[in-house]
């Protein structure tokens, strides 16, 4: 640790504290400081570390350890005013807004002091000459917080009367507690209203937009707005999750996990933040946090998690049932000392009616990666009817409603039997009925189930229903051949094959009967050409195998053809044999009559009332579009599958159908509804219990799209959630690194320099080792780029020079040339160095810049790639002028000052020659590079010279269309320059 020697060190120490993250570090080094500054027998050396002591404490869990420093600075101010600077003094007004709430905040300071205080505020505002705004926002507070609505609104009509002066809070944290008090009047879309220029960025602080995302949630959620609330919730847990002192916003995300089902999530933002437990500083914000702690795990409870071991206070073990109880009893004793301090039941109240909440949303996915739900919910589905147990069954309706279901082949067919075999118990059925319970029952268990098709068959053939037994039997021989058995399935369906034809052709069974069996037959067929198919290449399947698949699918077609009707099951006969010659010509190659094919069988399914089989061919139908190019055709396929599924269709298949329409739809630049589909496809992939695979494609998928449409706080949430499960083996190494890519330009978006060059350099790394280097060169000067930005010289400058190898060896003129000029600007900024040696290295960087770019003009012959180099070369003697232009305005030597001034302009009549060299196509260049010439004229004091410059640029924009913004913008600097000239003329000319 530096030690302090004097006031210049002192202040160095405390700016370098109070970029430390908040917390008791932070606040310990403060207290470290106001004891050396009491060394340096300086009183503004005090003052400031007094000050210094007071912000981090107030920004920090230590909330009610700004008094005593405060008391302190009032006392100094009382004793010696000039003993406080300008700043100082305005410091000490401002923190007076502090001291109210923080005495607020506090239930053991009485409400008597507290409007005393008040009191004393407003005396010395006005003894100041300040605005009464921020007395009567205080004063509102005061108000509010004790429940006088009349007195707050009051307070708050005075308030926004009031002007606006040097100590009313920023616009940002005005808007915040106006938006408050509407929201706590009931009225939500006014608080939005309030709220939007902060959401929107127009309005900001270093507790904002933070406190306002956090607020809007649950207005957000009960005006219905719940894409807006997810994106807030994304957005702002981001900017709150380590900051020490917004225990109260964070405990607003945990209520919005709450209120949406992600009861998960909740419990893992409260796992990150175990001192929010127990932190007592600030018991107003505690009271909050164990409020929604409480409502958290009362609706853990409720879902029969009451057992459950979640994260609490640190000193025992806790299940949510005994968390709910310690917070319920916590929030409600901090509320009753309130309460007793105001002489109110308001904030008992409120407390109580926070924790009594109801969820808002039974489920908001939210894209990120968690734990999945603590209680399964089952998909919708077609009830089938219970029986109560003290009701006697009503055995044949449950037996025509089950015969109706699986005449029908609805989804709950199979359920339907198993409730008539329960209610049936020990009663005697008739035979056909128990063939019927057994049949189902077999195709329950599947693999498991083979040897009860052959009981339902002999049962059917008790019942009289010959032909029945056989398609059992057929159904049976089927599944046999589903588990490997192929060539036994096969030689059992040939003989069932000609006993149902001979049965047929005899009239002994009908049409229903005769296509169960022909249909398992090609079924099995089926099954041999997609053996062949997965140990040999498709094209490859031998002829011999799939013509009898497909001799045995068209014999279906021609037994069923014209004799469906009304009869569900053979209409669906008829679409599966469509579908399967669709396979067939997939398997050989025919793309075109595939599609058609399928097309065919959908359409089929649909019109037979049976849509949720025609998903499975939507979605070979989409991917046969995608690969034909007929994106269009894809999209409505897609759509369809997740249409005709309905209800029904299973969470696995649900997320890959939507994750397919994401990419298709981003494909189309459709980047909105592409990111809901695959927010869509994120949910019910961790619905399905396949987070780390297909989740994590989602979610990747996702947070490219969130990028695309520039919601970059959005994105990074996402992007970060989904790193953690993208592995080289399961996804490819392009995911991660595309994923390390899109996550770093979110964090160089959001301004998180360090961060974005940790993920471009660990792109670059895996980047490294492929074939082709173009993505590593590019990673790897995005990276010395976030370097830089950060503030880590060195590092850039190495990251750039080997970026600069990397752009040199692929044979990239332009990129090697911008990473020598980023060289050149990082070494101007190089502390260390005297300033000579900057400007040296600087210069010889750009000039090696100057020379590759005009190294590669003498080497080129493509006159397209002429153009563009021509222009990086005036780019780069554009920049070069700015550079020496930069560094004769830090030297001290007015002789340096003027060579360096006029080398900036030589570079810079350079370049507006380059640029006018490429015409129309350069103008806006020509003309920046043209008015930077005539600065420099200017400032070398030739003002005839920069006057003729700016001439020629409104010369050149003389017919420029208005709506031009850069020709406006060019002519108004010119303007500017002709004014500023002619004033140096003017003075010149008085001065002779």
């Amino acid at each position: 640790m530096d030690g302090v020697s004097d006031f210049d060190s002192l202040r160095r120490a405390m700016a370098e504290n109070s970029e430390e993250p908040e917390g008791p570090a932070r606040n310990a080094r403060a207290e470290q400081l106001l004891a050396e500054a009491e060394k340096l027998n300086i009183p503004l050396a005090v003052i400031e570390a007094l000050g210094h002591q007071l912000k981090v404490y107030n920004y920090s869990s230590e909330k009610d350890k700004m008094f005593v420093p405060f008391a302190r600075l009032l006392r100094m101010w009382d004793e010696r005013p000039e003993d406080f600077d300008v700043y100082e003094t305005h410091s000490l007004h401002w923190v007076f807004k502090w001291m109210s709430s923080g005495m607020l905040d506090q239930p053991h300071i009485p409400l008597a002091s507290v409007e005393k205080w008040l009191g004393e505020m407003e005396h010395r505002y006005r003894l100041a000459g300040h605005s009464e705004r921020a007395v009567r926002s205080a004063e509102f507070s005061v108000a509010a917080h004790v429940g006088d609505v009349p007195r707050a609104e009051r307070a708050y009509g005075a308030w926004l009367a009031a002007d606006r002066d040097s100590m009313a809070d920023c616009h940002a944290c005005e808007l915040h507690g106006q938006g408050w008090w509407q929201a706590e009047r009931g009225r939500d879309a006014e608080a939005l209203r309030l709220w939007d220029p902060v959401l929107e960025g127009e309005f900001t602080c270093a507790h904002e937009p933070h406190t306002v995302l956090a607020s809007s949630l649950a207005p957000l959620l009960r005006l219905g707005r719940v894409d807006e609330a997810r994106a807030n919730h994304l957005r702002g847990f981001r900017l709150v999750r380590t900051m020490e002192s917004m225990r109260g916003a964070y405990a607003d995300h945990v209520e919005f996990c709450a209120l949406t089902g992600n009861e998960a999530r909740g419990l893992e933002l409260l796992a990150q933040r175990p001192a929010y437990f127990t932190d007592d500083g600030h018991p107003r914000s505690k009271l909050e946090f164990m409020t929604v702690v409480a409502l958290l795990m009362d609706r853990l409870t409720e879902l029969g998690l009451g057992d459950r071991q979640v994260s609490g206070p640190a000193d025992r073990a806790w299940t949510a049932r005994e968390l709910a109880a310690h917070a319920r009893e916590e929030a409600l004793g901090l509320a009753a000392r309130f309460d007793e301090r105001n002489g109110t039941a308001h904030i008992s109240e409120r407390a109580r009616a926070r924790m009594d909440q109801r969820p808002l949303v039974e489920r908001l996915p939210l894209g990120v990666r968690t734990a999945a739900r603590p209680t399964a919910v089952p998909p919708p589905a077609t009830a089938v009817a219970e029986v109560p147990q003290d009701a006697e069954p009503d055995l044949p309706a449950l037996i025509a409603e089950a015969r109706r279901l699986s005449d029908t082949l609805q989804p709950n067919a199979i359920e339907a039997w198993a409730a008539v075999s329960r209610a049936a118990g020990d009663a005697e059925l008739a035979a056909v009925d128990r063939a019927e319970i057994t049949d189902h029952r077999a195709m329950d268990l599947g693999p498991e189930g083979i040897d009860l098709f052959e009981e339902a068959a002999e049962l059917y053939a008790e019942a009289g229903d010959p032909g029945e037994a056989l398609a059992a039997r057929a159904r049976g021989a089927y599944v046999r051949a589903l588990t490997g058995e192929v060539a036994e399935a096969r030689t059992v369906i040939a003989a069932l094959y000609d006993q149902v034809l001979a049965l047929y052709a005899e009239d002994g069974t009908g049409v229903r009967q005769t296509a169960a069996v022909l249909m398992s037959r090609a079924r099995i067929l089926m099954r041999r050409v997609h053996e062949a198919a997965a140990t040999v290449p498709e094209d490859s399947v031998p002829q011999a195998f799939a013509a009898d698949a497909e001799t045995a699918a068209r014999e279906v077609l021609a037994l069923v053809d014209g004799q469906a009707g009304d009869d569900v099951r053979l209409a669906s006969r008829a679409a599966e044999a469509q579908a399967m010659l669709a396979e067939l010509a997939a398997l050989t190659g025919d793309v075109e009559g595939a599609a058609e094919l399928f097309a065919r069988a959908s359409a089929a399914f649909v019109g037979a009332g049976l849509p949720w089989f025609a998903v499975e061919y939507e979605a070979r139908l989409a991917g046969l579009a995608h690969h034909l190019g007929d994106t269009a055709e894809a999209e409505r396929a897609l759509r369809a599958a997740l249409e005709h599924g309905g209800p029904h269709l299973e969470a696995p298949g649900r997320a890959q159908l939507h994750l397919q329409l994401a990419e298709v739809l981003g494909g189309r630049g459709l980047s909105e509804e592409a990111a809901e589909h695959a927010l869509e496809a994120a949910h019910w992939a961790d619905e399905a219990g396949e987070s780390r695979t297909l989740g994590a494609w989602a979610r990747q998928q996702l947070g490219g799209f969130l990028l695309r449409q520039g919601r970059f706080a959005e994105a990074a949430e996402v992007l970060e959630s989904a790193l953690p499960d993208l592995s080289a083996e399961t996804h490819g190494d392009g995911a991660v690194v595309q994923t390390q890519w899109w996550l770093g330009d979110c964090l160089s978006e959001l301004g998180e320099h360090h961060a974005a060059a940790e993920r471009r350099l660990q792109a670059a790394e895996i980047a490294r080792h492929w074939p082709e280097q173009h993505d590593h060169a590019t990673l790897a000067h995005l990276a010395a780029e976030s370097l830089g930005h950060a503030g880590l010289l060195a590092d850039a400058d190495q990251a750039y020079a080997r970026a600069g190898v990397l752009w040199r060896s692929l044979g990239n003129v332009h990129g090697l040339v911008r990473a020598l000029r980023a060289r050149a600007w990082l070494a101007l900024r190089v502390e260390e160095a005297e300033a000579q040696d900057r400007n040296d290295a600087a210069a010889a960087l750009m000039a090696s810049a100057v020379e590759e770019c005009a190294a590669a003009l003498d080497a080129v012959d493509d006159e397209e790639a002429r153009q563009r180099l021509t222009a990086e070369l005036g780019h780069t003697h554009r920049q070069f002028g700015d550079l020496l232009a930069r560094s004769a305005a830090e030297d001290a030597e007015d002789e340096s000052i003027q060579a360096s001034l006029e080398e900036a302009l030589s570079r810079m009549t350079r370049a507006v020659a380059v640029f006018a060299s490429l015409g129309d196509d350069a103008l806006h260049s020509r003309t920046g590079a043209e008015l930077a010439a005539g600065w420099l004229e200017a400032d070398l004091s030739r003002p005839e010279r920069a006057a003729a410059r700016a001439r020629a640029v409104l010369a050149a924009y003389d017919r420029a269309d208005e709506g031009d913004g850069a020709a406006r913008e060019r002519r108004a600097e010119a303007q500017q320059m002709l004014q500023v000239v002619q004033e140096q003329a003017d003075a010149e000319q008085d001065k002779a």
